[in-house]
């Protein structure tokens, strides 16, 4: 394994003598399985040599075979996972939240390099960056047709270094060259929590890097010197993390000892079960879990870990479904594999996978778990659970369905754009207790999209080009042509009649984008620990305690 990992730090010698050692020492065994491995990399070998020999373009020889390498792995599941050198700082932010930078997001469209987002009181909000500027260069490199993995990794370097920065302010029309000092960037667990009301605390968890626990039980112990009665931990959109820390949280809220997991994977000796270690902080109060469709892994861990055991109401949408546990494993030149080891398994027995890798269709697309094979498992006190297709929450409240043109203006960035405009517009909001996005301002909001001569299209307007399409094809369009260009008619899009229409659903994403300049992240987690319809469904149950111990006891 490790000399197959020679490739990415590719010297032509020194690759095909590898590929001629890989071989003889895998000729030399007598499974078949390890013949067929020593062919292939011999025939690997020698596609590479006559590629380089004879294409008719240079061929950068590390970049092919990167590429093969992450082809192949994807091949197996999204999560096995090969980290270059130049990579490994990426790999370390994943596991820690720590990493050398400027502490921005970054994206790419049509505009080019666009700063998505900065991190409060770091280097790159210091420096005067904000969202919605341009890079133009960095260190003198113009970065206009470069993708955003070239560019983070030119932002990235080792603290209390500087780096050079051009970028244009399209809101001011103005370009600006800025030196950014780094520092090393830790992002926290729990950018927020809070009381929402006199009795109830929030905690809000976006990762589980190194620190999560810790982070946790600040907020839990803070919350209960404030009070609290009743905790709302909010997972949604966590994608996951640490499994220690995973099984650490979750020991938080039950007794020391309990079992939380278990790992059965094809090495045997690495099976193990794990519960937890730590002292809990308490053990009784009310607890509301929030999950939603991107809460995954190590979120799904704590949340189905908690219903399994009946300490937790889950609240949401059903989660991801990732029953996988990743192992790193390091490789030659300072390089590493995140390999898929094992499935995991919560309190009840069940394995919460929902997409089956090992089973691909024909055309290579993934599959559910089949619902032949979904099970029936009990939770602690003897309630239905089932595998097979992630968390399913005690109490469902699935997010409404975001409207045609809502989707039109997040995905094209144009909310992004006037939130922007917004903020170079004025100095200040209220505090977020009071601010409310005001009729004249959304009047000037759809002033602004209908001088912008927008054109979108719905989900149905997109099925009845499709069946135009096939009509036309079949010889059926001159029969219905009539028909359809009354349909097409009357779904013909106003856009300030769906701005009206749509006004409630619009109005909630531009407040959060406003909130989000002003307040930064923090702010908007605040601000939505208060108004969104999966916390105030949880206030509800938390005023009516018979019906949420009827949950956790039926």
């Amino acid at each position: 394994m490790k000399k197959f990992k020679l490739f990415s730090d590719f010297r032509s010698y020194v690759f095909i003598g590898t590929i001629f050692l890989f071989s003889f020492v895998f000729i030399s065994f007598n499974d078949t399985d390890d013949f067929e491995l020593a062919k292939n990399l011999d025939i690997y070998q020698s596609l590479i040599r006559e590629l380089r020999l004879y294409y008719v373009d240079e061929i950068h020889s590390d970049k092919i075979i990167k590429t093969s390498i992450d082809k192949m792995l994807a091949s197996l599941d999204p999560y096995t996972v090969y980290y270059p050198e130049s990579k490994i700082e990426d790999f370390k932010f994943m596991t820690t939240g720590k990493y050398g930078g400027v502490g921005a997001l970054i994206r790419k469209d049509t505009a080019g390099i666009v700063i998505e987002e900065v991190y409060k009181d770091y280097p790159a909000y210091k420096a005067g960056i904000r969202p919605g500027d341009i890079i133009k260069m960095v260190e003198g490199i113009p970065v206009n047709s470069a993708n955003t993995s070239d560019i983070s990794d030119l932002l990235k370097g080792v603290p209390n270094t500087s780096v050079n920065v051009k970028i244009y302010r399209p809101y001011t029309n103005e370009t600006k060259n800025i030196s950014i000092l780094r520092q090393q960037i830790r992002v926290k667990n729990v950018p927020y929590y809070g009381m929402i009301n006199a009795e109830t605390g929030y905690i809000k968890l976006t990762d589980f890097t190194q620190m999560a626990y810790e982070e946790v039980k600040k907020a839990l112990i803070s919350l209960k010197e404030q009070k609290a009665k009743y905790i709302v931990f909010d997972l949604r959109g966590n994608p996951g993390g640490l499994l220690n820390e995973a099984v650490d949280i979750v020991s938080l809220f039950v007794e020391k000892g309990t079992p939380v997991v278990s790992m059965k994977g094809k090495m045997t000796r690495w099976n193990q079960s794990m519960s937890t270690k730590k002292s809990p902080v308490d053990k009784d109060i009310p607890l509301i879990v929030l999950i939603n469709r991107n809460s995954a892994s190590a979120s799904e861990i704590v949340s189905g870990a908690l219903q399994d055991l009946d300490r937790a109401v889950i609240i949401g949408e059903r989660s991801f479904g990732k029953g996988l546990v990743q192992t790193t494993r390091d490789l030659s030149y300072n390089t590493k594999l995140k390999i898929t080891t094992a499935k995991y398994y919560i309190p009840s027995g069940r394995c919460i996978q929902a997409l089956d890798y090992s089973h691909r269709n024909p055309d290579g697309s993934v599959g559910h778990v089949p619902d032949s094979l979904i099970s029936e498992f009990k939770t602690k006190n003897g309630r239905t659970v089932y595998d097979g297709g992630g968390i399913l929450p005690d109490i469902v409240n699935k997010t409404e369905y975001m409207n045609p043109l809502a989707q039109f203006l997040t995905q094209n960035n144009i909310i992004f754009d006037y939130a922007n405009r917004f903020y170079f517009e004025h100095d200040s909001i209220s505090p977020l207790n009071e601010f409310i996005l005001s009729e004249a301002e959304y009047n000037k909001f759809m002033d602004y999209l209908i001088g912008r001569n927008i054109k979108y299209k719905s989900g149905t307007d997109k099925k009845l080009q499709e069946l135009i399409k096939k009509a036309k094809s079949e010889k059926y369009y001159d029969k219905i042509s009539d028909e359809i260009n009354k349909l097409q008619q009357k779904l013909k899009h106003n856009v300030r009649d769906d701005l009206i229409y749509f006004k409630d659903d619009i109005k909630r994403i531009l407040t959060y984008e406003i909130i989000k300049r002003y307040y930064f992240r923090s702010g908007l987690y605040e601000y939505d620990s208060k108004h969104s319809s999966d916390v105030l469904k949880s206030l509800t149950l938390f005023k009516n305690i018979q019906k949420y111990n009827g949950i956790l006891n039926k």
